[in-house]
């Protein structure tokens, strides 16, 4: 990766934290505090966030296409996910942050990320997402472009199409920009585990150190639940 991707990444990183900060209202969910714990930092959320009924710990990650520690983080926390696939459930939500000055570009790729999972696709071109934003920097923002990209993977362009312009991805699309606000998102990527504790690079000590915050944070879980 050259040095000005990752400026650019920096700079929108600090961006998005600003615009959070200072456009986002302050609400019940966002409201956090910072745990340290055996040298892990990690912050809890005071009023925790619904998780999905299941009998797994659900891990929740917020990243964005065109952000160079999401990208980092795709290969371990892939790695990690299939560790724990007898007891954590991963759930992605792409990156989408109201009022900000990148919420058109990242709508357009919360679209494509969904459109890839109704179709079944994240696990095999996620990867190949990463690199066509970010090191390839292509414009993957509109149907027409999407659709060029995801034909040269090897998928139905018409069945892409279709499901690009669903309902179902436009509503996901909406919950995604809910999910940030509520969640109190203000770094890329951030992993929720279980509604209730969030890391990040800057808390966990960087990317390469979430997977083993991760793996306190649901045993920490674990515990609790007994």
């Amino acid at each position: 990766m050259n040095s000005k991707s990752l400026l650019r990444s920096t700079v929108l990183l600090a961006v998005a934290v600003a615009v959070g900060i200072s456009a986002s209202p302050v609400q019940a969910g966002a409201t956090t505090h910072q745990v340290t714990s055996g040298g892990v930092q990690f912050v809890k959320l005071d009023h925790p966030q619904p998780v999905r009924e299941s009998a797994l710990t659900e891990a929740v990650e917020f990243f964005w296409y065109d952000c160079v520690h999401s990208q980092a983080l795709e290969q371990p926390l892939q790695a990690w996910a299939e560790k724990h696939r007898a007891d954590v459930a991963l759930r992605r939500v792409p990156a989408v942050w109201p009022g900000s000055r990148d919420e058109a570009v990242q709508r357009a790729h919360a679209r494509l990320y969904y459109t890839l999972e109704q179709l079944g696709l994240v696990d095999r071109l996620q990867a190949g997402a990463f690199r066509a934003v970010h090191d390839e920097r292509l414009d993957v923002t509109t149907e027409a472009t999407a659709t060029d990209w995801a034909v040269r993977q090897g998928v139905d362009g018409q069945a892409f199409g279709r499901t690009y312009r669903s309902a179902v991805v436009n509503q996901s699309v909406d919950e995604a920009a809910a999910a940030f606000t509520r969640y109190g998102i203000n770094e890329l990527p951030t992993v929720v585990i279980q509604g209730e504790y969030r890391t990040s690079p800057t808390r966990a000590g960087g990317v390469e150190a979430m997977p083993e915050v991760l793996d306190r944070l649901v045993q920490q879980e674990r515990e609790h639940s007994r």
